[in-house]
């Protein structure tokens, strides 16, 4: 398992019958997880006073209690700034787990930066939420394309990234459809140098179309890998789920790269180490491609 174990400022503390209390910089929160299935004793005081308590409804959904929490706050990753705020179904603006895949992919950039030092890489980030890859990305010295069909997700985004400092970074903000966007791209002979992308694993799109990862994951890699420059440096799948097990991932990524580019492909399980039993909590699973 890729253990996204680096974070100072980010912990899960315990984890319980359906939840888990994590610490985002100086506050604490209770969410719930699915994956959590044991019930295990509850035995840090901080389980019964947290900032923020999200409850889940038994007939879906759930809403925030907050106890002395702020509207906004921030964390940090390294030289990384995240603001954070709760919203609509137990969610904070950002995924700690990835991390662990920030790690991995900066540190490709940055190599391919010190062999040529001309060279522009270019990144496309579909799906990319409040931006966390595309920071991370852009950091390490990428241009990145930035593409979310949510307008709120991107103008978060876009504070991550000034709270970054990246404020002036080579960032292209685009609110979009993604996979009406790859094909654009595709006819408009754009290429780029590594392609991540994080895709739900259901939606729907604006006129209606239903989305279902098992259905529509394999068309969209195969898609998306037209896109490759003829020296990419990697490509990245993330998945939250359940079902797709990262020897999935692992086929579907060879079947639609290694055939055209070359190169090596492995997938695992992504988690966050847990404080109380030094156990691993696992969250989705991301699928690699490296030349």
């Amino acid at each position: 398992m890729w253990t996204a174990d680096n974070w100072k400022d980010y912990e899960v503390l315990d984890t319980s019958n359906g939840e888990k209390l994590e610490r985002w910089g100086r506050y604490i929160l209770v969410r719930p997880d699915p994956q959590i299935i044991w019930d295990t004793p509850r035995e840090d005081r901080r389980w019964a006073r947290p900032n923020g308590h999200y409850h889940r409804s038994a007939k879906g959904g759930g809403e925030w209690e907050f106890f002395d929490l702020p509207d906004e706050w921030g964390v940090s990753y390294g030289d990384l700034t995240f603001r954070l705020k709760p919203f609509s179904f137990k969610h904070t603006g950002l995924f700690p787990e990835q991390a662990v895949n920030w790690d991995w992919f900066s540190s490709i950039i940055r190599n391919a930066g010190r062999q040529d030092p001309g060279r522009q890489i270019r990144v496309l980030n579909l799906f990319a939420y409040t931006g966390g890859a595309t920071v991370a990305a852009a950091r390490a010295g990428a241009g990145v394309t930035h593409v979310d069909a949510s307008r709120g997700m991107v103008s978060w985004a876009k504070e991550n990234a000034a709270a970054s400092g990246l404020a002036d970074a080579p960032i292209r903000w685009l609110v979009d459809d993604c996979v009406k966007f790859v094909e654009r791209e595709i006819r408009r002979g754009n290429t780029y140098d590594a392609v991540i992308m994080d895709p739900p694993s259901y939606g729907r799109g604006p006129k209606g179309e239903i989305w279902k990862l098992e259905e529509s994951i394999f068309p969209l890699i195969r898609l998306t890998a037209r896109l490759l420059s003829k020296d990419a440096l990697f490509y990245l799948v993330n998945s939250y789920t359940t079902g797709l097990q990262p020897a999935v991932l692992t086929y579907m990524i060879h079947a639609a790269l290694v055939p055209s580019f070359g190169g090596h492909v492995e997938s695992d399980e992504i988690g966050l180490p847990v404080a109380s039993t030094g156990l691993i909590l696992p969250c989705g699973a991301s699928g690699r491609w490296i030349r």
